[in-house]
Parts: structure tokens; sequence; C-alpha cells
């Protein structure tokens, strides 16, 4: 259960790549789509943070008991 939690830390990492590399590639444009990856940029990012907290609470959680 806790390998399957790392796994998706890094693929929020991937997905946050991704958007990245695309926010970069259409900020000389006037496009909306910079507001959407951009989003997905920020979110992506927030979650792997979210998840890795929630990952080691619940491994420190497994050892105490």
């Amino acid at each position: 259960m806790i390998k399957l939690l790392r796994y998706t830390e890094y693929l929020y990492l991937i997905v946050a790549f991704f958007a990245g590399y695309r926010l970069i590639e259409l900020l000389g444009t006037d496009s909306d789509e910079r507001l959407l990856f951009g989003a997905f940029f920020v979110v992506s990012v927030g979650m792997f943070f979210f998840r890795r907290n929630y990952r080691r609470k619940f491994e420190k959680r497994e050892k105490e008991l």
C-alpha cells in the first residue's frame, strides 16, 4: 500500500513537469491555455507535497503499531 502511495506522488510530479513545459511554451502567446496549464502545474505540485506528507504520516503510524 505504501509503495502505491509513493508512485502516485511521482505521477503528480510528471504531470507538473509536462504542464510546466507547456506553460513555458505558451508564455509568449496570448492564449487562455496558459491559465489552464498554470493551474495544472500549481495543483500538481501542491498535490505532490500533500501526498508526500500524508504518506509519511501513514508510515509513521504503521511503525508505531
